[in-house]
């Protein structure tokens, strides 16, 4: 994003320049938001806060006997 405002402003100076100024507007309009970008990702990335949310409780497995074949099973109280 700071390759594109660069490339943005080298262009908003070569067409005042070259006295393309429906040109330099638009540039202009595109480097606002391209440095819009940059501070809110700027915001995103300084202003996080970890959050400890703790080990997951994992329940043990639980064979049990249907019908005659084995399969496995897990208690939703396990779960807890």
């Amino acid at each position: 994003m700071e390759e594109i405002r660069d490339n943005l402003v080298a262009r908003i100076a070569e067409a005042e320049r070259e006295g393309w100024l429906g040109e330099v507007e638009g540039l202009r309009v595109s480097l606002a938001g391209a440095e819009d970008k940059l501070v809110h990702m700027d915001r995103q990335t300084s202003g996080g806060t970890a959050i400890d949310l703790g080990m997951p409780h994992i329940a043990p497995a639980q064979f049990t006997q249907v019908d005659g074949t084995a399969s496995l099973a897990q208690s939703l109280d396990d779960q807890q």
